[in-house]
């Protein structure tokens, strides 16, 4: 019998996981962990999934679609209106290259604040 496996928590490496987290709470409305601090930040869902974002000294910002920093991790929310949801996040401090691979009427990359893309898509 193959082992199950449930998703308990994901990490980004990060400057700032205060500011981070703070982005993420707003794009998502997820609840912050009541022991995140300057050197880790958290994020908890109500399932028990927790996103946390860690400090590290000389942190370089994925260069994306380019590979001279790669981009490390890349995360893909729903949202019910790509336009709306794209105006909110780039109002929240994310940025959104040039380069966009998919149609824009179908999904969107943006870049949180710490230079992670994330796509936001159509669901």
């Amino acid at each position: 019998m193959t082992p199950q496996m449930r998703l308990a928590a994901i990490t980004l490496d990060c400057p700032d996981p205060p500011a981070l987290a703070a982005f993420y709470q707003q794009a998502t409305g997820l609840e912050p962990h009541p022991k995140s601090n300057a050197g880790f930040a958290g994020l908890n869902r109500e399932d028990g999934l927790f996103i946390g974002f860690q400090r590290v000294d000389d942190y370089r910002a994925p260069v994306w679609p380019g590979q001279d920093v790669p981009q490390q991790l890349h995360l893909c929310f729903y949202v019910a209106d790509l336009d709306e949801a794209e105006a909110r996040l780039l109002e929240l401090g994310a940025g959104k290259p040039d380069h966009q691979p998919h149609e824009a009427a179908r999904a969107r990359v943006l870049t949180d604040p710490a230079g992670h893309p994330f796509c936001i898509c159509r669901g």
